[in-house]
């Protein structure tokens, strides 16, 4: 199903390899969806009890582990092995999703809220994705300010786990949604102008723009459309 080829063939076309990653980065994408509604419903019957009283160490402890699977993923980009550790790492987020779903689905309106967010999400990306492609302009320039604003979000979000101020999520939701958009457009024109040319570090960086786009605007919705009535 996917090419292992990390660089570029003699009887292949910069343009060929390029074409090569793209489709197998939306293989491995498309697959990668999989774990990670398996690991939401599993989640949503889950108690997340520690998480709740503990919320700084969760945090901590969870971002901990996110960053070991990103380095084993790392290594092991070349072969099989980094593509099970992709799904397992996807699995492990969907599991990660249970308290957020757990909130919108109490809402009386909660199952409305996810549709909506897992809708904005698939056309916000095929939008924007489609940008990417079609126009072939190379948005690397915009890393810089994108990598200032996620170390900006992580540091507010921590913060806010202590403050507990509705407006303050509120904003850094919205503020997340622009973001992680942002982040799609530049993930996809990395491959499109041959500037990421291994598909599972793609789909890793595709991905978790994806997840952090679905759960910030899941959060939005929620804090403009939520109802408990």
């Amino acid at each position: 199903m996917f090419d292992n080829t990390p660089v570029l063939g003699r009887s292949e076309s910069a343009q060929e390899v390029t074409n090569k990653v793209l489709r197998n980065t939306y293989a491995l994408l498309g697959l990668s969806l999989i774990p990670t509604v398996l690991g939401a419903f599993i989640a949503i019957n889950m108690s997340f009890s520690f998480a709740q009283q503990h919320p700084f160490i969760f945090a901590i402890g969870a971002m901990a582990v996110l960053f070991g699977m990103f380095s084993a993923i790392e290594a092991n980009r070349n072969s099989s092995v980094g593509v099970f550790l992709l799904l397992a790492l996807t699995f492990l987020l969907g599991l990660m999703l249970g308290p957020i779903l757990q909130h919108a689905l109490h809402l009386r309106n909660g199952g409305q809220i996810v549709g909506l967010a897992a809708g904005g999400t698939g056309i916000i990306l095929l939008t924007l994705a489609s940008i990417a492609t079609t126009t072939k302009r190379d948005f690397s320039f915009m890393g810089k300010f994108l990598m200032v604003g996620i170390i900006l979000m992580i540091v507010a979000s921590m913060a806010n786990i202590f403050l507990q101020i509705p407006a303050m999520t509120l904003a850094m939701s919205a503020i997340g949604v622009l973001l992680f958009s942002g982040f799609i457009l530049y993930d996809v024109s990395r491959i499109v102008n041959g500037g990421e040319t291994n598909y599972v570090m793609a789909t890793l960086s595709l991905y978790m723009s994806i997840y952090n786009l679905f759960t910030s605007l899941l959060q939005l919705l929620m804090g403009t459309m939520g109802s408990n009535d």
